[in-house]
């Protein structure tokens, strides 16, 4: 029996990096993504050649309907039936071994834009992405980690949030992300309160700067900060780095640690005088 990942937005940047490195430790793989399939079979082709089995689940993480295609998806490829109405009220099918939820996917705002120039339409982009979505998709798959654990306890069930120092670190050109990453961070602990009796440990992972697409314009800014002592490690972080944090935790390594943060941010926010 194998166990399943779900990585969203894992076909680039950090998400890649995390799925890589999941694919590496022999977990097959869901990837979700909103671009269609071909748009992404590179990466999906790249993380095969691990030996691993990998799907495609395209869904938007923000809206009802994506959610919906993004659990179908993830369970046909488990092999469970669900529902008329969609839902699955006996977990995973028992050829499953475990399952991973590695709640990655989320959106910088369109625009940054200084605090009192914030507009709804952003603020609802931004949150209804990287919170209210990641809540209500968690919430699904929960319940069938609890379903799959009173079926047999020795089902591996994981949940790992991929946050930000955006949590605790201020910006005010982007307060919708600050206010919708410190708001997944508490999640990630509700979730790890609620379900530590059901033996379920969750977990954050909060990166720092990370090169990816989605810094690729802020570049020059960050190459001069990390020059000039932004982080205590002098280097920017990798999707490497932070797919390493992930690859440990489903491992099972951290099996008392349940509710924690993993910070992978090279020391940026350790206090120095």
């Amino acid at each position: 029996m194998n166990k399943v990942a779900l990585v969203t937005g894992g076909s680039r940047g950090i998400g890649f990096g995390i799925a890589e490195k999941l694919a590496a430790e022999k977990w097959d793989l869901v990837i979700n993504g909103v671009r269609e399939e071909v748009a992404v079979a590179e990466p999906l082709a790249a993380l095969r050649k691990h030996g691993v089995r990998v799907g495609y689940a395209r869904g938007d993480v923000g809206s009802a309907e994506g959610r919906k295609a993004i659990y179908a998806a993830t369970h046909a490829f488990c092999g469970s039936e669900l529902a008329r109405d969609g839902s699955s009220s006996s977990g995973f099918k028992s050829q499953v071994s475990g399952f991973l939820l590695v709640n990655n996917a989320g959106v910088a705002p369109k625009v940054r834009a200084d605090l009192l120039e914030t507009s709804e339409e952003s603020y609802d982009y931004v949150v209804n992405t990287n919170l209210r979505g990641v809540f209500f998709l968690t919430q699904a798959f929960a319940r069938d980690m609890v379903a799959a654990k009173k079926a047999d306890p020795k089902f591996a069930a994981y949940i790992i949030s991929i946050t930000s120092i955006s949590a605790t670190v201020v910006s005010i050109n982007r307060g919708e992300y600050c206010i919708a990453k410190a708001g997944l961070s508490m999640m990630s602990q509700l979730f790890a309160a609620r379900l530590g009796a059901d033996g379920i440990p969750v977990y954050e992972v909060r990166p720092g700067v990370i090169k990816t697409d989605m810094t690729a314009g802020v570049t020059e800014k960050y190459d001069k900060l990390i020059a000039g002592g932004l982080n205590i490690q002098p280097r920017w972080g990798y999707p490497d780095d932070v797919g390493k944090a992930v690859a440990a935790l489903s491992r099972g390594d951290f099996p008392f640690s349940t509710g924690q943060v993993v910070m992978v941010d090279g020391g940026l926010v350790v206090p120095r005088l």
